[in-house]
């Protein structure tokens, strides 16, 4: 046998893709991490789903009372502003924490990765279903504030879903990108605190979206994503009259656009960095 046919051909041995194994063992896979993650959250607690509750509530009592009785525009703008100010926060604090805590999720995960055969978009994504057993959970405290309030139910409380969901895929694009960003640029997770925080504030949250007299202010606002489906989660609970919907704000149905397109960017985006750094991850790390 000659030297040449002697040597063997080295090939690239990828790991686990994005998805792999199938789709039936990935929802499993992706429902049993997020239980169990939920469970241990709360895992021999006193007070258990109950502290989940408490910063969301604590901000919100904080902000009311800014906003109310210091600078009193709540108070005097808004209809049922407690009931927005609540809204607002318990959903961005879904999405700040889902995306913050998947931001690192992967890395918190090391020796799992490295060692076992799995669908690495599972850690993330279990991330952000666990955000969402708790939004669930805190749109409880949303609804009794709502019926407090005197706000009477109305047919558009059935159209929420939608919003929930849009909300959700946005979450999960943003989740399952930063985490598998942050395995190679550690930096990744100090910058999304401080676009989190930008974002909140750039949110239509501690204000209503018509607070500004200027118009290009209001647009711009709903370049935002986040602001189109918090503005219209809004109206669809409240049905205030006089709030403006989202195309309304944004100059009508054109000046969605950019927000379409920033969602849908970031959804592809997503797909595309994941999919592609999935099988090395374990190399990374």
């Amino acid at each position: 046998m000659s030297d040449a046919e002697a040597t063997t051909t080295l090939r690239e041995v990828r790991g686990p893709s994005a998805l792999g194994g199938g789709r039936q063992r990935f929802l499993d896979l992706l429902w049993l991490v997020s239980v169990t993650e939920f469970k241990q959250a709360y895992f021999g607690t006193v007070l258990g789903y109950l502290w989940s509750l408490m910063r969301p509530l604590m901000l919100f009592g904080v902000l009311l009372f800014v906003f109310t009785r210091v600078f009193r525009i709540g108070s005097e703008q808004v209809e049922h502003y407690p009931v927005m100010l609540l809204l607002g926060i318990v959903l961005f604090n879904f999405f700040q924490e889902s995306t913050t805590n998947a931001a690192t999720s992967v890395v918190a995960q090391e020796s799992i990765v490295r060692k076992t055969q799995f669908p690495r978009l599972v850690i993330p994504l279990a991330t952000v279903l666990t955000g969402a057993f708790n939004l669930g959970l805190d749109f409880v405290i949303v609804f009794a504030f709502i019926f407090a309030f005197g706000v009477d139910p109305t047919w558009t409380w059935l159209l929420l879903p939608v919003a929930f969901l849009s909300l959700f895929v946005l979450t999960a694009a943003v989740s399952a990108a930063l985490s598998v960003l942050y395995v190679r640029f550690r930096d990744v997770s100090i910058i999304w605190l401080v676009v989190a925080q930008m974002l909140f504030y750039g949110t239509p949250i501690l204000y209503p979206v018509t607070a500004f007299e200027d118009e290009t202010i209001e647009r711009l606002l709903m370049v935002n994503p986040l602001a189109v489906i918090f503005e219209q989660v809004r109206i669809w609970i409240l049905a205030e009259p006089q709030a403006p919907t989202p195309a309304e704000a944004a100059g009508g149905a054109v000046g969605l656009l950019p927000a379409t397109a920033i969602f849908l960017g970031a959804c592809a985006f997503a797909v595309w960095i994941f999919r592609r750094e999935a099988p090395r991850i374990a190399e990374d790390l």
